[in-house]
């Protein structure tokens, strides 16, 4: 079982969202702004994050750029999942450092699946021995 947090404004697209991961046993957690999602992934240090790119306050990418400037959580697998569907916006959320970019309608078992691959991905790379 992981724990994620999902960042979305939407309340019904972060619901189906958390829905889908708790029925596959998932512990899932939904805020609603990028400042919370920040300030919820310090104080918890969750398995993986889900951002929407438009928030309130401080957009997800912000959130991203954040992140990785964290030594703490620089390694955090984060899926951007959103409705901003243009190629540039894909390439600045993985410039940003997303691990993966969904775009939203989505399909729920679409969005475990690619979760589950984030997770088992971070997985294998922490099993590997270091020099």
């Amino acid at each position: 079982m992981a724990r994620i947090i999902i960042a979305d404004d939407d309340e019904i697209v972060g619901e189906i969202a958390r829905d889908a991961l708790v029925a596959n046993g998932h512990g899932a957690g939904l805020v609603q702004d990028g400042a919370e999602a920040l300030r919820v992934v310090k104080a918890k240090k969750p398995d993986l994050l889900v951002l929407d790119c438009n928030m309130p306050g401080m957009s997800g990418v912000l959130v991203l750029r954040e992140l990785r400037l964290s030594p703490a959580l620089c390694d955090l697998p984060v899926m951007m999942l959103t409705a901003r569907r243009g190629a540039q916006d894909v390439e600045l959320a993985m410039f940003a450092g997303a691990d993966d970019y969904m775009k939203k309608p989505f399909d729920p078992d679409e969005f475990v699946f690619r979760v589950e691959e984030l997770l088992a991905k971070r997985q294998r790379a922490n099993a590997r021995p270091r020099p």
